[in-house]
């Protein structure tokens, strides 16, 4: 393997002209990030279980619909959708269609690992399947190897087919232009493009991957058609346009009492138990009053409007927008509790309660990372340097004959004074390997 100053000058040098991300940069590192061996069966297994959980959250949704479930599950899952998508959403056509891609955002802690959330149209195909390629070139090992993300995705959309990119999500236009290019690369047979969603207009036969969010429908004038052609069965369109899926209050139907029986079920009394250990407590902040001898579970408050007086300590929770918004993805509609003014806690539950159906919030306990030191090169100074950072792990797993093959997992480094783990400016952005030495 080359020396470090080397690594980093090839792995510097091997950056496509265009970028990957719009505007975006992040910091080098010579090393991919190692995992503990003993994580590794677990990693490996988790692609698995979250099939089956998506699997699950279908079912529940269309069980919920026929009266077969409680209807209040499908209440939830559709406030603040237009009616016609809701409609389109249900239709028999595309009653079993699941994405073809999970990528969970793990937070990596002391006892393991939590999952953040499960992302159904995630970011970074293009770059992790970059940073394994090139990795990969200078004698590191990863997880998938070179090509691994490349032959995933290619199992996506197998005959080739029409990557829709919005302006929403133009950010990673570049990153989906460079997969475009080493898929038609490395399989001449079939052929990708990455195209503007706004102005599509479906080919029978070229199937379609959705790369942008489902709040971003009114401004992609031709989607009416692309709809129609899926349910013709003229091409498949994934992930599926079904807005109920991509909500983050799945985590906290799946801590309701109610539904328990359901899942236990559905998943598995030992699926049912691992994802109890990994999925964390989570609530939908529902304005409904309860009955004046119930409380809210955990929190051990009656109304909602009372976690407004929380001390900062009692306020270690995660707000998040739930979905169908654009303040639904990325890091844009979540904040931590602990870390806001009191005044402003108060103003984004009264808020999230006042804005309850067009716009659902839920919350979270917060797990803090666990601290790593990673080093990196520092572009002013050109030195190597060590960072002290928690870690978000993002595992990429590729749905192929029903089975979740994981072929990739990008791991994001931030510096240790950050509590929301995202993609930054000063965070350090690598492929992982596992590692061969136990801790």
């Amino acid at each position: 393997m080359p020396n470090v100053a080397d690594r980093l000058t090839a792995l510097h040098a091997a950056r496509p002209e265009e970028g990957l991300f719009a505007e975006k940069d992040w910091l080098l590192s010579p090393e991919p990030f190692a995992i503990d061996p003993k994580l590794q069966a677990d990693l490996e297994r988790l692609g698995h279980q979250l099939f089956v959980f998506q699997r699950a959250c279908n079912q529940l949704y269309q069980q919920s619909v026929k009266g077969k479930q409680p209807a209040w599950a499908a209440r939830y899952l559709d406030l603040g959708k237009p009616p016609e998508l809701i409609e389109s959403a249900r239709g028999k056509e595309f009653r079993e269609a699941l994405p073809r891609v999970i990528r969970p955002d793990l937070v990596l802690t002391d006892e393991g690992w939590t999952i953040a959330e499960i992302d159904s149209v995630p970011g970074g195909i293009g770059l992790t399947a970059w940073l394994n390629q090139t990795y990969v070139s200078v004698g590191a090992e990863v997880i998938g190897g070179a090509e691994g993300m490349l032959d995933g995705f290619a199992t996506v959309l197998p005959r080739g087919g029409d990557i829709l990119v919005s302006e929403e999500s133009a950010t990673y236009r570049p990153e989906m232009e460079w997969l475009v290019r080493q898929l038609n690369a490395r399989f001449p047979e079939w052929h990708w493009n990455a195209v503007a969603a706004e102005n599509y207009a479906p080919k029978n036969g070229r199937d379609i991957y959705r790369f942008f969010e489902l709040f971003d429908l009114t401004n992609i004038p031709g989607i009416q058609a692309v709809l129609e052609a899926a349910g013709r069965g003229e091409v498949a369109v994934t992930p599926p346009i079904k807005p109920f899926l991509e909500e983050k209050m799945w985590f906290a139907l799946f801590w309701l009492q109610p539904l328990r029986d359901f899942w236990r079920r559905e998943l598995g009394d030992k699926y049912f138990r691992q994802l109890q250990r990994m999925i964390p407590y989570t609530w939908i902040l529902d304005p409904t009053p309860l009955p004046q001898h119930a409380v809210i579970p955990r929190l051990e408050i009656h109304d909602w409007r009372q976690a407004a007086a929380f001390s900062q300590k009692e306020r270690d929770l995660l707000l998040k927008v739930s979905g169908f918004s654009p303040l639904g993805w990325g890091s844009r509609g979540v904040s931590l509790g602990a870390d806001l003014p009191h005044a402003e806690w108060q103003q984004r539950i009264a808020g999230a309660l006042e804005g309850f159906e067009r716009e659902p919030t839920i919350v979270q306990q917060f797990h803090k990372g666990k601290l790593f030191d990673h080093p990196y090169w520092e572009a002013g100074t050109e030195e190597l340097k060590t960072m002290h950072g928690r870690v978000r792990l993002c595992p990429y797993y590729f749905i192929e004959n029903e089975k979740a093959i994981l072929r990739g997992a990008l791991a994001t480094v931030c510096p240790a004074d950050k509590k929301l783990l995202h993609g930054m400016r000063d965070a350090i952005l690598v492929p992982s390997r596992f590692s061969e030495d136990v801790d």
